[in-house]
């Protein structure tokens, strides 16, 4: 049995230093007061725009976003993820505060603009959050620790539309008013608690200097370029595979969202129900990640990620039995939310295993690559579940299984790989992120 199936609950709540209890608790915060992606196209034409400007906007804030988190990793590795936290968030929240003063005709340009920039600094903090998550983390607690992140975040989207329905009772321009003045205390909070990146770089500095091996002549990884290391990205065909596993995983995943009540209206079910599928996920997966991950970290990566998708794909294939009887709409949402914990946790933290100089870029990517399987999601519903019904369901298990065969093969590390070798990419064999060609 290995150290990591050692890991319990209560021993990594005792490992977390406090600056990641900040983090968490300032993810947490944040994520309360996210409403404007959710809400922003009621919201526009609430105001009386059209439902084709209203959409325009949504594209802008999704292609922000996508473009955010690609930024945020360029920007964690250059600058620290202390300085990348608080300058994303200090921007948007001005941003997104500003949204009501321009949602009315005649200003579509600005507020695109707006709009967009305040979707692409909304999520330029999430790799720096992510970075220096792993990087505050003993190794050993790395996916308890990425698993209480995943908490964080799918509590604060459980609880922000109940907190958004009161408010637009009292004030439709609140929602971005306090999504603004969330944003601004998530910075206060980055800036007030959390380390700087000069003090994480001293420590990485220094670990670098203990791996080397003076008998062997060996010196400490050497400086690597942004171009070089999208590269190297690139040659690692492990990488690419977990990155398609994530593309894939996330279309099918967003179909609960998107699909899903549709499927539930069309069946001529009460849309109490998926009120109900979504409060029974959120309570499954906020009460219970956390002990499965215990039970997951017993097991090689590879596998329990397949798992996951296997139990995943179930659940969208009970979906597809819909019609006969709404029970399998339930039954088929614990399975959903069961694979995702058992998943889950391994998939969010795998690019955070990879070298500190190139860690930033690979968690930006997977995050973009995410953001933008989240974006197409809606297209893939329109065209294909209105041409298949409930055979669209088959079609997501079959396209989440492969994603789960891709992701057993892009996290099996059993195979060392060959290092990267270009514009300085130089890295000791154990820590090794291309993949021969």
């Amino acid at each position: 049995m290995t150290d990591e199936a050692q890991v319990g609950v209560l021993d990594t709540l005792r490992a977390t230093p406090m600056p990641v209890r900040y983090l968490l608790g300032g993810v947490l915060v944040n994520q309360l007061g996210a409403f404007v992606q959710t809400f922003l196209v009621l919201y526009l034409t609430h105001r009386h725009l059209s439902v084709d400007a209203a959409g325009l906007c949504l594209v802008a804030y999704s292609a922000g976003t996508i473009l955010g988190t690609m930024l945020g990793g360029e920007a964690t590795q250059r600058f620290g993820p202390r300085f990348t936290i608080v300058a994303a968030m200090a921007g948007s929240g001005p941003l997104v505060a500003v949204i009501p003063a321009l949602s009315r005709s005649g200003l579509l340009a600005p507020l695109l603009v707006v709009v967009a920039l305040a979707g692409l600094l909304a999520q330029a903090y999430r790799p720096a959050a992510s970075v220096l998550l792993s990087d505050l983390m003993p190794e050993r607690h790395q996916v308890m620790a990425f698993s209480m992140m995943r908490i964080a975040l799918n509590t604060g989207a459980a609880l922000a539309p109940l907190l958004a329905a009161g408010l637009i009772l009292v004030n439709w321009n609140a929602l971005f008013w306090i999504d603004g003045a969330t944003t601004l205390v998530y910075a206060a909070l980055a800036f007030a608690l959390l380390p700087k990146h000069a003090v994480i770089a001293a420590q990485e500095a220094a670990r670098q200097d203990k791996e080397a091996d003076p008998a062997d002549g060996t010196d400490a990884p050497a400086p690597i370029t942004g171009r070089a290391a999208y590269r190297a990205m690139l040659r690692d065909r492990k990488y690419m595979f977990y990155l398609t596993a994530v593309l894939l995983g996330t279309i099918t995943y967003v179909q609960s969202l998107i699909a899903l009540p549709l499927q539930i209206k069309a069946d001529d079910y009460p849309t109490g129900l998926y009120s109900a599928v979504l409060t029974v996920s959120s309570l499954v997966l906020i009460t219970c990640e956390l002990k499965i991950t215990t039970y997951i970290l017993r097991v090689p990566t590879h596998t329990a990620v397949a798992v996951g998708h296997m139990v995943n794909s179930i659940g969208f294939a009970v979906y597809g039995l819909a019609a006969h009887s709404p029970a399998f709409i339930m039954i088929g949402a614990v399975f959903e939310v069961s694979g995702l914990m058992v998943a889950g946790p391994s998939m969010f933290a795998h690019p955070a295993t990879f070298p500190a100089a190139l860690k930033a870029r690979y968690i930006g990517t997977m995050q973009a690559t995410a953001g933008l399987a989240a974006a197409l999601g809606p297209l893939f519903a329109v065209f294909v579940w209105t041409r298949l019904d409930h055979g669209f369901w088959v079609l997501c298990a079959v396209v989440n299984g492969v994603a789960g065969l891709l992701a057993m093969a892009g996290l099996n590390r059993e195979e060392k790989q060959g290092a990267p070798q270009d514009e300085g990419v130089q890295t000791k064999a154990e820590e090794t992120v291309g993949g021969a060609a």
